[in-house]
């Protein structure tokens, strides 16, 4: 029981020996950095292309399962085989709301039924 109150109060101690500070100085300032004078694009693109009906074409990060994803989150059921075209866009056949359809997800996740 000692030795944990023992520890404590170092450990007080020492906190209290490190907290002190000089209180003449003030915050430290850095360079003085100028903004840019052009636009400048976002660093990541938080735009919503959902509904987007435009096909992106562009080099494609999705698996062939991430793109099935994306399809079946938009209601598509009975997605069949994806084939990736030359421009980096996921295409497969799938069904939704009764009707056949020929469904794209480009490289933003955009999905479109042509």
């Amino acid at each position: 029981m000692i030795k944990p109150i023992f520890a404590l109060v170092a450990a007080g101690a020492l906190l209290a020996a490190c907290g002190d500070k000089d209180e003449t100085t003030g915050p430290v300032e850095g360079p003085a950095v100028s903004t840019s004078e052009t636009p400048r694009n976002p660093a990541v693109d938080t735009d919503d292309t959902t509904q987007t009906t435009a096909l992106t074409p562009g080099a494609n990060s999705f698996t062939e399962g991430q793109a099935r994803e994306a399809i079946e989150k938009q209601g598509y059921t009975g997605v069949g085989p994806l084939m990736q075209n030359e421009n980096g866009v996921w295409s497969a056949t799938a069904m939704k709301d009764g009707a056949q359809a020929t469904v794209s997800v480009d490289y933003k996740g955009v999905v479109t039924a042509q």
